[in-house]
C-alpha cells in the first residue's frame, strides 16, 4: 500500500493542521469509540485531568479543540485522557559520544500510520515532531536539542492515564534538558507501559520505564525495544522479535559510537521489520540530532532531513510490501503539498 508522509510547517493550529483533521478524523473517531462513547471520559474529566497534570498545556490543548470545531467528542479525543488500549512495536538506541544521537524505528502496521511531520511553536519553543494522535508526539526535537522517543513497553497493564504522546508533546513543549523530561515523565500519570529514550544537547541521556501500574523508572541503558527489564508479554515479545533486537543493537552499540554505523543496524533484520501485512513492519527510521536539533527520516536508499532551524512542506509516498510475502519495502517518491 502506498502510504502518505507529510511535513507541515506551522506554528499553531490553522488551515494546515485542520486539514489533517478531516482526513483523520472518522478512523480516529470510530477507533475512540469503538469499546462504546460510555467507556471513554468525559469532557470534564479530561479537562480536569490536564489542569491537575499538564496545566501549562492547556492553552494549546484549547487552541487545537478549537481548531479541530470544538465538539465534544473531538475534544475529549485530543485530550488523550484514558484512550483506549493499543499496541506497537519499535526499537531505540542512544548514542553518546562527540556527536549525540537518538535512532528509532518505528514499527506498526501501514494503515494506521498518521504520516505527519509536524513543525510547531506552540509555546514559543520551535518543536519538530512525527505526529500521532493529531497534536501528540511519536519522537521529535525542539530548538534546545532535547530529543524524545517512545517504544511500547511490552506488557498488557492498563490503567488511569494519558495517553504516552500528549505526555511526549507536553515534554517536548517545556522541557529543555535531560533532567527537566525525565521529572515530568516520573510525575505525570500514563494509561499504558512504554520505554522513553531521551538525550539532550549536552549528551546526557536516560531511558525512562513508564507504567500505569507502578511508579516510573530511571534505568542505565541506550537501547529499548519492547520489554522492560525481562519479557512479561511472551507472544507480543517473540511475534516482534522484541529480545533479538535489543540484542543485535546492543552489538552494535557495543562495537561503535557512530551514528551512522549503529543506523546501519536499524536498516536490516532482525532490528528492521517487514512484517507489515501482520502490523508490526518498521514504518521509518528516525535520526536525532541533537547538536544542530535536526532529524533524518530515513528509508532503505533514502533520507529526508529536517531541523528545527530549517523545515520545509512537503509530501512523500512510501510503498510498503509485505516481506512476509517476498516484497522488500518500501519503495520512495517525492510530491507536491496537497491542497
Amino acid at each position: 500500500m502506498d502510504l502518505l508522509f507529510e511535513a507541515i510547517d506551522e506554528d499553531m493550529p490553522g488551515p494546515k493542521w485542520r486539514r489533517v483533521f478531516d482526513r483523520h478524523w472518522h478512523a480516529y473517531s470510530r477507533w475512540f469509540v469503538r469499546d462504546g462513547v460510555r467507556t471513554r471520559a468525559t469532557y470534564l474529566e479530561s479537562l480536569k485531568a490536564l489542569r491537575a497534570h499538564m496545566p501549562e498545556l492547556l492553552p494549546t490543548y484549547e487552541a487545537i479543540v478549537e481548531a479541530a470545531g470544538g465538539g465534544d467528542l473531538e475534544a475529549r479525543f485530543l485530550s488523550m485522557w484514558r484512550p483506549p488500549f493499543y499496541v506497537g512495536g519499535c526499537s531505540q538506541a542512544i548514542v553518546t559520544g562527540a556527536e549525540p544521537a537518538l535512532i528509532r524505528n518505528y514499527d506498526y502496521s501501514p494503515r494506521l500510520l498518521e504520516g505527519t511531520w509536524l513543525a510547531s511553536r506552540f509555546n514559543g519553543k520551535r518543536v519538530v515532531a512525527v505526529v500521532d494522535c493529531l497534536w501528540g508526539v511519536l519522537d521529535g526535537i525542539n530548538e534546545d536539542g532535547l530529543a524524545v522517543s517512545l517504544s511500547f513497553g511490552g506488557r498488557t497493564a492498563a490503567g488511569q492515564g494519558f495517553g504516552i504522546p500528549v505526555v511526549l508533546r507536553y515534554v517536548l513543549e517545556f522541557a529543555s534538558n535531560t533532567a527537566e523530561a525525565v521529572a515530568i515523565l516520573q510525575r505525570v500519570p500514563v494509561h499504558m507501559s512504554y520505554s522513553i529514550a531521551v538525550i539532550d544537547r549536552t549528551g546526557r541521556h536516560a531511558t525512562v520505564y513508564v507504567n500505569p501500574d507502578r511508579p516510573a523508572e530511571v534505568v542505565e541503558r541506550c537501547v529499548s525495544t519492547n520489554h522492560q527489564h525481562g519479557v512479561e508479554w511472551t507472544r507480543h515479545a517473540e511475534t516482534t522479535k522484541s529480545v533479538e533486537r535489543e540484542k543485535a543493537l546492543e552489538k552494535a552499540l557495543a562495537g561503535s559510537t557512530d551514528s551512522k554505523k549503529v543506523l546501519a543496524s536499524f536498516l536490516h533484520p532482525p532490528v528492521y521489520q517487514t512484517s507489515y501485512g501482520r502490523g508490526y513492519g518498521t514504518l521509518y527510521t528516525a535520526v536525532y540530532k541533537p547538536l544542530d536539533a535536526s532529524v533524518e527520516l530515513v528509508w532503505p536508499g533514502a533520507v529526508w532531513r529536517q531541523s528545527c532551524e530549517t523545515f520545509e512542506d512537503e509530501v512523500r509516498t512510501i510503498r510498503f510490501n509485505d516481506g512476509d510475502s517476498g516484497g522488500f519495502a518500501p519503495t520512495f517518491k517525492q510530491g507536491a503539498v496537497s491542497s
